[in-house]
């Protein structure tokens, strides 16, 4: 029995009726020590198989050290989205479940049709981003509105290819969440200095973005929690 029913793969197929290009996921697991690689790998495989359009790649964390310092995968299990062959610097880290699920949905279609979404004045906003930023974006399967921040901050990081972006699964990885203070999702955190919690409107979270880019220049550095 699969991950995803019957009603499910139809709503699915039917989301996927907006995809215009190829688009190639990757995913990174291992056989052992990590409790969520085969959910993955099955949950992932499930969607390539709704789509033409949509092709999957595995790659065993552990042998695949090529790939794995390529795509700069640092846990497991790990999927990468490509726009054709292009790397928008999107990650995403756990099992994209729950509220989740419509996460990758969104970045999958965005990828597919090359298009951020953002309205123009985001997109000008996004420009003035002239340094590498790293984007933390953790969340949980049962947050209702971590789908919103991670959306968001996946949008930037196809406008704007300074930004890197990794969607973490709390709960699945906590000794993370306890390093970056997470008490409530979603919970974003800029180039290890900076982050707030809470799904923010686009113009504000890209404020964050730029406040955060005059902060490292300014201080760089400084821990989170600090800044």
């Amino acid at each position: 029995m699969g991950i995803l029913d019957e009603k499910m793969k139809k709503q699915v197929k039917e989301e996927f009726k907006k995809l215009k290009e190829p688009v190639k996921l990757l995913v990174f697991s291992q056989e052992f020590e990590c409790n969520y690689c085969k959910e993955t790998r099955e949950l992932l495989a499930e969607l390539a198989e709704l789509s033409g359009l949509i092709s999957l790649e595995l790659y065993d964390f552990a042998k695949e050290k090529e790939k794995v310092e390529r795509y700069q995968i640092e846990r497991i299990p790990g999927v990468v989205v490509l726009s054709g062959e292009q790397d928008f610097g999107f990650r995403y880290y756990g099992v994209p479940s729950g509220y989740e699920f419509s996460t990758l949905l969104n970045v999958i279609i965005m990828a597919s049709k090359g298009d951020s979404g953002l309205n123009l004045k985001v997109k000008e906003e996004l420009k003035k981003v002239q340094n590498q930023l790293e984007l933390k974006i953790f969340v949980i399967p049962t947050c209702p509105h971590c789908p919103k921040a991670a959306i968001s901050a996946s949008r930037f990081a196809f406008e704007n290819r300074k930004l890197k972006v990794s969607i973490i699964e709390a709960t699945e990885f906590p000794h993370l969440a306890q390093k970056y203070g997470v008490m409530g999702t979603p919970k974003v955190v800029i180039n290890e200095v900076m982050g707030f919690e809470g799904a923010l409107p686009e113009p504000l979270f890209v404020q964050h973005l730029l406040h955060a880019q005059e902060h490292l220049l300014e201080k760089p550095g400084m821990p989170v929690g600090r800044a």
